[in-house]
Order: C-alpha cells, then structure tokens, then sequence
C-alpha cells in the first residue's frame, strides 16, 4: 500500500485515532497513520473532524521532538507525511499514566473531597488498565505487578519517566502563558531489544490546557466531551482550537 510516496506494509492494528501500519523493509519500524476520528465517553460519542488527523500528527510530531530533545527515550522517529509519523515498533503495555498538577474532572468525581483547584505537588501519578469493557479502571502500583503487567522496576521507571515528561511540557507551555493541568502518556517495548519507551501519541487529546490558568478558556479536547450537543459549528470550532495548539506546539521545537 502506498499513502503519497510511503510505501506501507500491512496493517497491524488499528484505533478510534490512527492506523499501525508495518515497515516495508525495516521490522523494528512501523508507520503511524492519524486519522480524523473524535471519541468520548469510551466511545458512546463518535464523530469525524476533518482535518484533525494532519494537526494531530503535527502536535504529537513537536511535542515527541521536544522529548527527545530533552533525553526522554520515545518511540518516535519522525514525520513522513502531513498525518504519518514513522516509530519504534512497540509492543504496548495496556495502561494509561496520567499526571495531574491540578485537581479537576474525573478525579474530583473519585474524591469529592478535593476542592476543584488543588495542586499536586509533585505531580500526582496515576495508573489505569486499559480495558474499554471495563471502562479503564484505576489500577494499582501493586495489583499492576502482581498481575504481571509489568515489574516494579518498570512501574518505577514509568511513573518517574511521566513526571518528567509532565515538567517538560509544563515549561514548554508556561511560556506561552498556558498551564498544563493533567496529561496521560503510554508505554510500550520495543520489540528490538524490549526497553521501554514513550509511545503512541501526545496530542491535544492527550492533556488539558488553559490558558492563563482560566478554565473557560481550554483548548484541548474536553471542549468535545463537554458539548452538550455536537452540531457542525460546534465541531468546526472546535477544530479550529486544534489548530491553534497545532500551531502553539510548533514553537515547543522553535525554541
């Protein structure tokens, strides 16, 4: 198969979000293909922004230059065509590590003894399986071990590898007067030598963001979940603040 002039071996798996496809000629690589799929609510809203599959690629693309930049080991390698990214090719660990500088959302609901606002200091990490008949359940350091999903060493190396991924970003952002309140990472074994890696995406779907801290004002993908109607307007404004984290990220490799 060919998409423009990358050449594409077979699929390899596919997601709501993008499209595995294998390397050709190179069995440690394979090429990421974003699409323009938008999900919430463990995919009870599904919808097609067209165009958010290039500004996805885009945003993941600086955001893992920027890792890499800052000696975080990740699964990229680079960007091939304008929604096509080229990575290690990864066995992925099914969980999610999410990171949260400031209490909002889905763990306010968990612990509604928390006020809205709180700051976790340090970061806040948290794990969850990746499980959608289960609704990504919250899952234990421990309980992650014990089930053989990973060894301590690694959970370790996640948890402290995730809060230097959120500093990372955290600083990038805060020079553009935007603070970064949770963002969730995944991991995955390359298949080459089984390190673990940085992987999959991180893109405007993968944190909050508001700028100048004013939650009114957020630009990633909480605006979809918390339309209380999708309409066409609604989605070609929400594309456009895509656009704009798009192009705020391109200043992440600027600098």
């Amino acid at each position: 198969m060919t998409f423009g002039k990358v050449e594409f071996g077979p699929k390899l798996a596919e997601g709501k979000t993008k499209i595995i496809y294998a390397h050709p000629q190179q069995e440690d690589l394979v090429y990421m293909v974003h699409k323009d799929g938008l999900s919430a609510g463990d995919g009870a809203r599904r919808n097609t922004l067209p165009g958010k599959g290039k500004l996805a690629c885009r945003t993941t693309s600086n955001v893992f230059y920027l890792l890499e930049d800052e000696g975080v080991d990740t699964h990229y390698v680079g960007m091939v065509a304008e929604n096509v990214n080229i990575v290690t090719r990864c066995k992925m660990v099914p969980l999610e590590v999410v990171m949260r500088r400031i209490a909002t959302g889905s763990y306010l609901r968990r612990h509604p003894e928390v006020a809205e606002g709180t700051r976790f200091e340090p970061v806040l990490v948290e794990f969850f399986l990746k499980d959608d008949a289960l609704h990504d359940p919250l899952i234990s350091e421990a309980e992650i071990v014990a089930r053989g999903i990973a060894s301590q060493e690694e959970v370790d190396l996640m948890r402290e590898t995730g809060r230097k991924v959120f500093l990372i970003l955290e600083k990038a952002w805060a020079k553009q007067d935007v603070t970064l309140v949770d963002c969730k990472i995944e991991y995955g074994r390359a298949v080459s030598d089984g390190s673990l890696l940085v992987a999959d995406v991180i893109d405007n779907d993968s944190w909050r963001i508001w700028p100048g801290g004013d939650k009114n004002r957020m630009l990633d993908k909480q605006i979809y979940r918390d339309m209380p109607e999708v309409t066409d307007e609604r989605l070609r404004a929400l594309l456009a603040k895509y656009e704009i984290v798009a192009e705020m990220t391109d200043k992440f490799v600027e600098d």
